[in-house]
């Protein structure tokens, strides 16, 4: 499928960006961007980016920028440390909207970017399509029910294709790992939930991009479903997390804790606001979680080309680089740094 302009929602976040960069690189000539952050990058003055400063639950506004379209991805998210109706409307009325417009302006495919928290906490590995959807929180049920939204509307032949991607990380990514790299940057040794034995898969922007675009180009009857996504190769959370420490060249090292005291007390900052945390990282920091690719490498082709080591130390590397950017900011998107709270005292332990 050719594909000349693409509608992006959500473009000033840290997928976003990463994305417009990564379709334009492969030739798309005309690139829209809907969201409610400032789209503040280079790209921003290029005459290929078109920019419009709204919301995804705004139904105008969609449909001003979806009419000549090829695609729309929808990447806008609410995330969990928004309020709960935020969440919600962000997710499910954002996708309606989407979906609606691609209806109006017979736009040829939508890619819905989920994620496997509508998996919540599973108790076998791998994680595949058809599992239970159970979700954690209001961001994992609100992921639940706007995938029912896309699954409707391939019913009614919309082609839609839905994307649950593990944690990515890459250029651009702050958010809850910047706290991490932080700890490491300044010579701190690491804490984590558990032994660390567990193995929890991440992956690398780069390759969400292009599970994205082989949905976008691949054949109808195989992109029209859901695809988990994450990295091919990853060993234990322990050994993986420590490749930023030895990278950032302290001696340092992970350092497990107990998972029960250690859940009950952040449960308890999270409740008073004074932790960054929220349930989906702290409840499933120290247990099993990744998904099977098979599906989408069978279907597509798609073959991730990071390890969880390889894209967090690739991470860590853009965050040192970009220091002085981002410095005395933060927020609740993945494009600042979060606030640590009182983690910021527990740091000088470690």
């Amino acid at each position: 499928m050719s594909i000349d302009k693409v509608f992006v929602t959500g473009g000033s976040g840290f997928l976003g960006i990463n994305l417009i960069r990564s379709l334009r690189a492969k030739g798309v000539s005309e690139i829209r961007v809907l969201d409610i952050a400032p789209f503040d990058y280079p790209e921003a003055s290029e005459p290929w980016l078109k920019f419009t400063l709204g919301d995804v639950r705004d139904a105008a506004a969609v449909d001003a920028l979806a009419d000549g379209c090829d695609v729309i991805v929808n990447t806008a998210a609410a995330l969990p440390l928004y309020s709960k109706e935020d969440i919600r409307t962000t997710e499910v009325d954002g996708i309606r909207n989407v979906l609606a417009a691609a209806r109006k302006f017979n736009v040829k495919r939508v890619v819905q970017i989920s994620s496997t928290a509508v998996y919540g906490v599973p108790k076998k590995h791998p994680i595949y399509e058809d599992d239970e959807l159970i979700g954690v929180g209001p961001y994992g049920h609100a992921k639940i029910e706007a995938e029912a939204v896309c699954r409707k509307a391939r019913e009614d032949g919309q082609i839609v294709t839905v994307i649950r991607p593990k944690s990515f990380v890459g250029p651009e990514r702050l958010g809850v790992f910047a706290l991490f790299y932080d700890w490491a940057y300044t010579g701190h040794g690491f804490p984590m939930i558990g032994s660390g034995a567990n193995r929890y898969q991440l992956m690398d922007v780069e390759d969400l991009d292009e599970a994205i675009w082989l949905a976008m180009t691949g054949p109808e009857d195989k992109v029209n479903t859901e695809f988990n996504t994450g990295a091919a190769e990853f060993t234990t959370m322990k050994e993986d997390y420590q490749a930023v420490l030895d990278r950032a060249g302290h001696g340092k090292k992970i350092r497990g804790l107990p998972v029960k005291p250690v859940v009950f007390i952040l449960r308890i900052l999270e409740k008073l606001h004074l932790s960054p945390l929220y349930p989906w990282v702290y409840a499933t920091a120290s247990t099993d979680s990744f998904v099977s690719i098979d599906k989408i490498r069978g279907a597509l082709g798609w073959n991730p080309r990071y390890s969880n080591k390889q894209a967090l130390v690739r991470n860590y590397d853009w965050y040192v680089a970009h220091l002085d950017e981002f410095k005395g900011k933060s927020g609740v998107s993945h494009r600042v740094p979060w606030k640590q709270g009182l983690l910021a005292v527990a740091k000088w332990f470690f």
